[in-house]
C-alpha cells in the first residue's frame, strides 16, 4: 500500500519505465539526454534504442519477471538495454564490472539470469574469457550445465563466441519486429541490486519500477535537477547511485547526464567545463579527488551544486573552492535507494550539520530500546525506514529478508542516525563503523571529518582495532596532499586539539592510497578489508 502523502506528492509523476520514456521523449525529445565518450543521445533516440532492445529481448524469449544481467560500462548501451528490460517488464540485474570470475558466477546463478548482456572487453577485463571459464558451452550451445538458467548471451563488441549473439546484428535483425505490449505496472520489480560484495554472499535487493522512478524524481527536485540542466555523474550505472540518482533522475527531469566509463578527476573537470555542468555527485572520495586535482583552479567551472555523501569539512571545501553552495547532503542504501536528502535551498548551517528531509510518504524513525519502540528526537540509534522506496526483499533469500524487514514492515538499515523534532534526519555512520572505545561509541565519520580539515591531508579513513584495555581504539590511515610532509605525531596532535581524548587515533599510518587494500567501484574504501589490514599492520591481533 502506498502512503497517501506519496500519492499526493507524486501525482502525475511517471512510475513505470514506459511512461517515463514516453513523457521525456514528448517533452524534450531532441534535447541531449546522455553524453559519454563523445557519444550524444537525445531523449527521443534513447526511447527508440530502448524499444529496439525490448524487441530483441522478446525475440530471445524474455518476458515479464525474467532476470536479465547487465555487465557493461556506463554509456548508451547500458542505458538502452536497461530501459528495454523495463519496457518488457523484466528485471535488470546490474553486475559490478570489477567483480572476479567466481563473483560474477555467483550473481548469474543466484539471480537465475536467463539472458546476459555483456561487453566483450572493458578497460583491461576480458569478460568473454571469464565466461568461457564459467560456462564452456558458450562456444558450442547454451545452456551450460554449470549455469542451467542462462539461455542466451548478447555480446556488445566484436569477440562473439559461437553460442552467443552479436548485439548489433541482433538489434538490426529485430528492428522490424512487433513492439511487445507488456502490461507493466508500478509495483513490478525492475532491479535486483546486489550489495557491494564485501561479504562472502552478497544479497540482491529487489526494487520496483515505482520505487526507483519516484525516488529519482524526489531526489532530483531536492538537489536541483531541472529541464536542460547539465549534470555530471560518473557513478557506475550498476550501482544504485548510478541507476536511480543519475540515469533515472536525469530522465525524470529531462536533464542532460554527462557520465564516464571510469572516473578520472582531470577528465571530469574537463568535461564539467566543456559541457557547462552545474551539478556533480559523489561521496567524500570522489569530491576530494576533484578538489585536490592540480587542474581544478585552471577550469572555468559553473558548478553550483549537486549531491554528496560528504562530511562537514568536505562540504566546506566544496563551497569554498568551487562555489557550489547549493550542494545537497544525501543518505541512502542499496535496499532503498535514496532515503533522505537536504534541499539545495537549505541553509549552509543545516547542510553542514547533515540535516536531511525524508521523501514524501516515507516513514523514517530511530529504533528505541526494545522491539516496536522508537527513540525520541536527538537520540542516536539505528535508522528505520518504511514506505514506497524500500525493497520488497532479497531475491531468493527469505531468511535474510526476514532479518532485514521486521513484522511491522520496517527496514532495518544497519546505520546510525538521529532525528530532529521537526522530522529531519542526520546520518552518523554505519553501525559497523562505530568504534567502541572503553564505554564510549566513536563514529569513524566524526574522526574522518576532523582529519579532512587538516591542510596536509588529502584523504583519511578510520577503523577500530582491538585493544586489551579499552576493547577497541581508533586507527587512522592518512593520504597526504602532494608535496605535504606529514608525520604520525602531527596527526595525533591535530586530533588531540579538536576532539575528546577517547576519539584521538592511537595508531596512525601515512599511506599512498587505498587501492591495494580494497576499494569499491563507487570509490569507497572497503572498511572490512582496511580493518583486517590495520590489525596486521599495527599488531593488535584479533
Amino acid at each position: 500500500m502506498v502512503h497517501p502523502d506519496a500519492l499526493a506528492a507524486f501525482g502525475g509523476v511517471p512510475d513505470t519505465i514506459p511512461a517515463a520514456l514516453a513523457r521525456a521523449a514528448a517533452f524534450a525529445g531532441s534535447d541531449n539526454y546522455l553524453i559519454c565518450a563523445d557519444v550524444r543521445v537525445d531523449f527521443r533516440t534513447m526511447r527508440r534504442h530502448a524499444g529496439n532492445w525490448a524487441r530483441a529481448l522478446t525475440r530471445l524469449g524474455v518476458s515479464k519477471g525474467d532476470r536479465v544481467g547487465l555487465c557493461l560500462g556506463n554509456g548508451v548501451d547500458w542505458a538502452a538495454a536497461f530501459f528495454g528490460i523495463g519496457l518488457v517488464g523484466a528485471i535488470a540485474v546490474p553486475i559490478n564490472t570489477r567483480l572476479k570470475r567466481d563473483e560474477i558466477g555467483y550473481v548469474l546463478e543466484q539471480a537465475e539470469i536467463s539472458v546476459l548482456v555483456v561487453a566483450d572487453r572493458l578497460l583491461r577485463i576480458d569478460f568473454i574469457a571469464l565466461l568461457r571459464e564459467l560456462a564452456p558451452a558458450i562456444d558450442t550451445s547454451l545452456p551450460d550445465p554449470s549455469l542451467p538458467a542462462l539461455r542466451h548471451v548478447v555480446v556488445v563488441g566484436s569477440d562473439v563466441p559461437r553460442a552467443a549473439h552479436d548485439a548489433t546484428a541482433l538489434l538490426v535483425e529485430t528492428a522490424r519486429d512487433t513492439m511487445p505490449e507488456a502490461a507493466v505496472r508500478p509495483g513490478d520489480p525492475l532491479l535486483i541490486q546486489y550489495t557491494s560484495g564485501t561479504t562472502a554472499f552478497p544479497k540482491g535487493a529487489v526494487l520496483t519500477q515505482r520505487a526507483m522512478l519516484w525516488n529519482a524524481h524526489a531526489a532530483g527536485l531536492l538537489f536541483g535537477l531541472r529541464p536542460g540542466a547539465s549534470y555530471l555523474s560518473a557513478r557506475p550505472f550498476f550501482h544504485i547511485s548510478g541507476s536511480t540518482l543519475s540515469l533515472l533522475a536525469a530522465l525524470q527531469h529531462s536533464a542532460r547526464l554527462v557520465t564516464m566509463v571510469r572516473f578520472d578527476p582531470g577528465e571530469a573537470l574537463l568535461l564539467a567545463e566543456r559541457e557547462r555542468c552545474t551539478l556533480f555527485s559523489g561521496n567524500d572520495t570522489l569530491w576530494l579527488m576533484l578538489l585536490n586535482h592540480e587542474s581544478v583552479g585552471q577550469r572555468n567551472l559553473l558548478l553550483r551544486g549537486g549531491w554528496g555523501a560528504v562530511s562537514p569539512s568536505v562540504y566546506e571545501r566544496i563551497v569554498a573552492q568551487l562555489g557550489a553552495d547549493e550542494i545537497a547532503m544525501a543518505y541512502g542504501m542499496s535496499e532503498a535507494s535514496n532515503i533522505a536528502m537536504a534541499a539545495w535551498w537549505d541553509s549552509a548551517e543545516d547542510k553542514k550539520a547533515g540535516l536531511m528531509r525524508p521523501h514524501a510518504g516515507l516513514e523514517v524513525a530511530i529504533a528505541g530500546d526494545g522491539p516496536g519502540q522508537f527513540a525520541p528526537p536527538g537520540t542516536r540509534g539505528e535508522i528505520l525506514v518504511r514506505g514506497w522506496n524500500a525493497m520488497t526483499g532479497y531475491y531468493g533469500m527469505d531468511e535474510e529478508t526476514a532479518a532485514a524487514i521486521d513484522g511491522d514492515g520496517w527496514l532495518h538499515t544497519g546505520d546510525l542516525g538521529q532525528m530532529t523534532a521537526d522530522g529531519r534526519l542526520s546520518f552518523v555512520g554505519r553501525l559497523k563503523d562505530i568504534v567502541k572505545v572503553g564505554g564510549e561509541n566513536v563514529a569513524a565519520a566524526d574522526v574522518e571529518n576532523v582529519l579532512h580539515a587538516h591542510p596536509g591531508v588529502k584523504l583519511a579513513q578510520v577503523v577500530g582495532v582491538p585493544d586489551p584495555r579499552l576493547t577497541e581504539v581508533v586507527a587512522a590511515f592518512v593520504v597526504p596532499m602532494p608535496g605535504a610532509s606529514l608525520a604520525e605525531d602531527d596527526i595525533v596532535a591535530w586530533c588531540a586539539e579538536r576532539m575528546a581524548g577517547f576519539k584521538v587515533p592511537r595508531h596512525v599510518a601515512i599511506v599512498d592510497g587505498f587501492e591495494a587494500i580494497g576499494m569499491t567501484a563507487s570509490s569507497k574504501v572497503i572498511k572490512a578489508r582496511l580493518a583486517e589490514h590495520a590489525r596486521i599492520r599495527f599488531g593488535t591481533g584479533d
